[in-house]
């Protein structure tokens, strides 16, 4: 408990970030690496442990909000909210629950892209911890080498289960990609929606953010236009 109100206390107080002061960064999110940011012992703490610790640590938030836990609706909230954290929509912090990718030979020969497009996700905001939701569109064009089409879908959801920007989010899963595959090829859009512009801040409920990763080649223009235009039938 002590290590914690440390750390609070440290981010609390600190003036910068990145050379600017959270008066400066505002409502304005950083994206600070490829990497999700994670410390060094992240996972010398069991699961189990990670949820005792979490259901106490949002019994007292609740309790710090005035609601009362003695309630029989909310009495399992800080155990159903730690399993939700570790179990679910955080589960892709743990490399341990990253999918096996198994390669199998080109043996039809197909050499043009293969999309798997409309890939829905949830994923979850790191500045204000609420949804982000949307569609990932990955292609790529074999080296001699194909992927399982459900372990397209599989790379998005892992990467997408852990606190994100969405940036990060569509570097990783296209990079893990390239590096699967061994292939520069790869291409991957996200268009989605931040429940932190949406329902709080600005409160701009009808904008989507859209990012794109173009690797190998699908950095040549033609390419790029024979992707989008199969993204729109």
């Amino acid at each position: 408990m002590k290590h914690q109100e440390t750390l609070l206390n440290t981010l609390l107080t600190s003036n910068s970030l990145n050379g600017l002061s959270l008066d400066e960064i505002g409502e304005d999110h950083l994206y600070t690496g490829i990497d999700t940011p994670m410390k060094p012992d992240a996972f010398k703490v069991s699961d189990n442990e990670k949820k005792e610790k979490i259901a106490d640590l949002f019994s007292q938030i609740m309790d710090v909000m005035g609601l009362d836990l003695t309630d029989d609706s909310l009495k399992g909230t800080p155990q159903r909210v730690a399993k939700m954290y570790i179990d679910e929509i955080f589960s892709g912090l743990n490399p341990a629950n990253k999918p096996k990718i198994a390669l199998f030979d080109n043996k039809y020969q197909y050499n043009q892209m293969l999309i798997e497009k409309d890939i829905q996700f949830y994923s979850n905001c790191e500045h204000h911890f609420v949804p982000i939701i949307g569609k990932a569109h990955v292609a790529y064009i074999s080296s001699g080498k194909v992927i399982g089409l459900s372990k397209l879908n599989r790379i998005v959801q892992y990467y997408a289960k852990r606190p994100q920007v969405q940036e990060r989010l569509t570097n990783q899963i296209a990079v893990d990609l390239q590096n699967i595959l061994e292939t520069e090829d790869v291409a991957v859009i996200i268009d989605a929606k931040h429940l932190c512009v949406s329902s709080r801040g600005v409160k701009d409920d009808s904008s989507s953010t859209i990012t794109c990763f173009y690797g190998g080649a699908f950095n040549k223009q033609e390419k790029i236009v024979e992707l989008q235009n199969y993204l729109k039938s």
